[in-house]
C-alpha cells in the first residue's frame, strides 16, 4: 500500500475512532437510575417464613412475595394473649413495611393457651409430652393475631381471631408415637392440625385456618374490601384472584 494512501486512511479514521472513544466514556459516566419501577414492587408481601401460612394464601389463589420479618419477638413482654399476638403481628408487619412502604404487608403470630398458660414450641421430648398430656381430652384456645399494613397509604388493619379446639383422650402410646414423628417440635402447642396431628383433634369451634396459622377468611375479606384483590370470572371456567396496585 502506498504511503499517500496510508496517510489518507489514517487522517480519515483516527478522528472517527477518537470521537467514538469519547462518546463511550460519556455513556459510561452517565449517572445510573437506581429507582425501582412500580412493576418491581410486590403488591402483597407475606412477612413470615411459615410454610403453613404460605400454603394457605397460595390455596386461596393469591400472588404474593415472601419476605420474612426479622423482628425479635422476645423484645415484647407477654401480656393478655389477645393483645399479645396482635402486638407481635403489627411489629412484624411494620418492620417489613419500612423497607417496602408501597406494598401491603401481611404478618401474623399464633399461640396456644390452656389454663392461662401459653404453650410455645417444645424443645425436648419431655416438653412435648407434657404439653400433649395437658391438652388431652380438653378444650384449648388458639389465638392468631394478624396485621395488614401499607405504610405509604397510612392504612393498617389488625385483629385477633380465637378458635376453640377439643382434643380426644390420648393414650400413652398415641402420645409417644406422635412425639417420635418429630412433628411437634416446631409447632406451638406441640401439634399440627393440618399434618399428622390431625388425629388428635376431635372438634374445632371457629376458624380452622386460624389454628393452622392464619385466619384466611378474615384476611381475604379485608383485602377485598380495600380493593387490593378482586375475584374475576373470565370465560366459563377461568377463575382469577387478581391483586390490584
Amino acid at each position: 500500500m502506498s504511503r499517500p494512501l496510508v496517510n489518507f486512511l489514517s487522517n480519515l479514521f483516527v478522528p472517527i475512532f477518537q470521537a467514538c472513544h469519547t462518546l463511550s466514556d460519556m455513556i459510561m459516566n452517565l449517572p445510573m437510575n437506581n429507582s425501582t419501577s412500580s412493576s418491581d414492587i410486590p403488591t402483597l408481601i407475606l412477612a413470615s417464613i411459615s410454610p403453613r401460612r404460605r400454603l394457605l394464601l397460595e390455596q386461596a389463589g393469591l400472588s404474593f412475595s415472601v419476605i420474612p420479618s426479622g423482628f425479635d419477638e422476645s423484645s415484647v413482654p407477654e401480656v393478655f394473649p389477645e393483645t399479645y399476638v396482635k402486638i407481635l403481628a403489627e411489629a412484624k408487619a411494620g418492620e417489613v413495611a419500612e423497607k417496602y412502604p408501597h406494598s401491603w404487608v401481611i404478618a401474623a403470630d399464633t399461640i396456644v393457651l390452656i389454663d392461662d398458660i401459653i404453650l410455645g414450641k417444645p424443645g425436648t421430648k419431655a416438653e412435648a409430652r407434657a404439653m400433649l398430656k395437658r391438652l388431652s381430652a380438653r378444650t384449648h384456645q388458639v389465638f392468631t393475631g394478624y396485621s395488614i399494613y401499607c405504610k405509604a397509604k397510612n392504612r393498617k388493619f389488625s385483629e385477633t381471631v380465637i378458635t376453640q379446639v377439643l382434643f380426644k383422650d390420648l393414650s400413652e402410646e398415641e402420645i409417644e408415637w406422635y412425639i417420635h414423628t418429630k412433628e411437634p417440635f416446631d409447632k406451638a402447642g406441640a401439634y399440627a392440625i393440618q399434618g399428622l396431628g390431625s388425629f388428635l383433634v376431635k372438634c374445632v369451634f371457629g376458624s380452622y385456618t386460624n389454628v393452622v396459622g392464619l385466619p384466611v377468611c378474615e384476611v381475604l375479606d379485608f383485602l377485598a374490601r380495600e380493593g387490593i384483590i378482586r375475584r374475576e370470572v373470565r370465560g366459563s371456567e377461568n377463575l382469577e384472584v387478581r391483586s390490584e396496585n
